[in-house]
């Protein structure tokens, strides 16, 4: 039978007028665990992975395929079809950014997957504020690289020929890709981890701070 005071439900708790306040508190709560159950598993993902590319320079398989079938999981847990629906557009959202650089052999395989399952997590929103960041991270670390090895020079002549074979519409030579034994390595893996802690803290502190 309809009422005229019947709201839709929090978390799939229906209420009444009377009932209204308590049940605006519990969506609230609702929504609350649900952003910090989101952050708390990228956090788990990110920093795992961050690790691993710290210590053996790289990220495996079955951590990358976890989180995606994770994120899956909890946002269609947590928001049904539309949870499944934005968890889906973030992973491909990851994917799909980072693919060209895959394919430059500028960007590791486990980099691009890890991408991947936090766009699953975070949805292609969170995930494109924790990307700039990351860039921002893997930048200043790249200069910190190149100034403490002394490379200034190999560095800029390897962007100038990058630049060049863009222009040209060929791809760069294996000088500035991953297969020279000789390019140093910035660990993607780690940036996007700062990029996800950082954000998780200023969430959590949000949290907090609402409680």
């Amino acid at each position: 039978m309809y009422h005229k005071d019947f709201f839709p439900p929090p978390c799939g708790l229906p209420f009444y007028g009377r009932e209204r306040q308590d049940a605006m508190q519990a969506a609230r709560e609702c929504r609350r665990m649900s952003q910090a159950s989101i952050w708390v598993l990228a956090v788990f993902i990110a920093v795992w992975a961050g690790v691993l590319d710290w210590r053996f320079k790289r990220i495996p398989n079955w951590l990358t395929v976890s989180g995606l079938v994770a994120g899956l999981a909890l946002n269609s847990w947590l928001n049904g079809w539309a949870g499944l629906k934005a968890s889906l557009l973030g992973a491909a959202l990851g994917l799909s950014v980072l693919l060209p650089f895959v394919l430059l052999r500028a960007l590791g395989g486990g980099d691009w997957k890890l991408v991947g399952a936090l766009g699953a997590i975070l949805g292609a929103g969170r995930l494109v504020d924790v990307l700039i960041v990351a860039i921002i991270v893997a930048g200043v670390m790249a200069a910190v690289l190149v100034i403490a090895t002394g490379r200034i020079r190999d560095t800029l002549h390897n962007i100038w020929g990058m630049l060049g074979s863009f222009a040209r519409m060929q791809m760069p030579g294996p000088e500035v890709s991953l297969d020279n034994p000789e390019s140093k390595r910035i660990p993607f893996g780690v940036s996007v981890t700062i990029a996800v802690a950082l954000y998780g803290a200023r969430e959590a502190w949000l949290i907090l701070g609402k409680a």
